[in-house]
């Protein structure tokens, strides 16, 4: 295998999304990532769009890893996990608290075997407190982070994602941690546990609500797409229907905004040399802003904003993102051949190395598709399969 994490061994037994997402982003920079699936399948499987039966999620979190059916739940199941586990350098799991534990594969166990091993736990609410062994998704870190209690329009309710927003966040820092303590690891020969509440990393991206609660009091309000920091930032309609959106988050570009749209009259005011300042008269700066643009068609005020270095970017679909000529030079979207869907197109690694530059291998292979390929690493012969299958321990 190529790439910079070749060499390095993961066995991914978790399930929707955080987790899993992590290890496709380990996977696709190199790393070995066996996908240990209950023998009914992982749920992604089934969720969301489907083709011909075949779920299009998991051709996406399931891309360069190896799909290996095995009931942890069973004797044989937990044992042959403990073999895995020996030449392994990485788990990622995210059942309840407990579980683990209780079919003996808890992390002193583990450890047992393999020292040098690095067992990631994503949770909701992480592995102590009175809500640790509580069942829990993103949505629940999304509404208890302040992420929606600060969303939506201000007369309007708590407004959460329409994806997995919160799973997104714990999956790039779940692969950063396990990148972390690989490096500790190198250090000093020692594996160890990542702790990870799903409801976390997104506490830390909303930025400072926890700081001004805490020095001043302030709980920060819903204000739709508009900003509490600076303004004009908002999505304005153009004369042929479609949206784009503008922010003004430098001062320069929103005096070069405020020419544009012809309205250089409000430069002078003291209120505008401050985003803050700007934000309180976002009403007036938004009529200004989306007057003018209401009267031109997407193209050209794309065009005006260009020319003036003022920043501006059309509302896409995702049938707009495939065409897009920025994302074609990045290489943003990539083409695959599926063996069951044919040609398919989905996001590519999320960064470019110059010299190491990762790659997606495969699209999300099929149920159990190197289930024996891998388990006869670990002494299962054609015979023990057989008798794994009838035990429903591996499908």
């Amino acid at each position: 295998m190529d790439g910079p994490l070749a060499g390095i061994r993961v066995l991914d037994a978790a399930t929707l999304f955080a987790g899993p997402l992590a290890a496709t982003l380990l996977a696709d920079f190199g790393a070995e990532v066996i996908k240990i699936e209950h023998p009914g399948g992982d749920p992604v499987r089934s969720h969301g769009a489907q083709r011909d039966g075949v779920g299009l999620w998991w051709k996406m979190i399931g891309r360069g890893k190896r799909s290996v059916t095995l009931y942890l739940g069973a004797p044989q199941g937990q044992e042959l996990f403990r073999r895995m586990v020996a030449d392994a350098d990485v788990v990622i799991e995210n059942f309840r608290p407990g579980t683990l534990e209780r079919w003996g594969l808890g992390y002193s166990a583990l450890r047992e075997i393999n020292p040098r091993l690095v067992l990631a736990r994503v949770t909701a609410f992480g592995q102590v407190g009175p809500y640790a062994r509580r069942p829990g998704f993103g949505t629940l870190a999304e509404a208890m982070s302040g992420f929606a209690a600060m969303t939506g329009e201000p007369d309007g309710p708590p407004t959460l994602p329409p994806f997995g927003l919160a799973d997104g966040i714990a999956a790039v820092t779940t692969a950063f941690a396990i990148m972390t303590a690989l490096r500790a690891r190198d250090r000093d020969g020692h594996g160890q546990q990542i702790d990870l509440a799903i409801v976390e990393p997104i506490l830390t991206l909303l930025g400072p609500h926890i700081v001004a609660y805490d020095q001043l009091g302030q709980l920060p309000p819903r204000t739709g797409n508009r900003s509490s920091n600076n303004a004009p930032r908002n999505i304005y309609r153009t004369a042929d229907d479609g949206w784009v959106a503008v922010s003004t988050s430098a001062q320069s570009v929103a005096e070069r905004v405020m020419r544009l749209v012809g309205r250089p009259g409000f430069i002078a005011e003291p209120w505008f040399t401050t985003g803050a300042g700007r934000a309180g008269h976002a009403a007036e700066l938004d009529e200004a802003v989306g007057s003018w643009i209401s009267a031109r068609k997407t193209a050209e005020v794309l065009s005006a904003f260009e020319e003036a270095e003022a920043a501006v970017a059309p509302v896409y679909t995702a049938a707009d993102i495939v065409e897009d000529p920025q994302f074609r030079a990045l290489e943003s979207i990539i083409t695959l051949l599926d063996p069951e869907l044919g040609p398919i197109r989905m996001q590519n690694i999320l960064f470019r190395l110059s010299e190491t530059p990762g790659e997606i291998r495969w699209t999300g292979p099929p149920l159990g598709a190197h289930t024996a390929e891998v388990l006869s690493r670990y002494g299962v012969d054609e015979r023990a399969l057989t008798d794994l299958r009838a035990a429903g321990v591996v499908r």
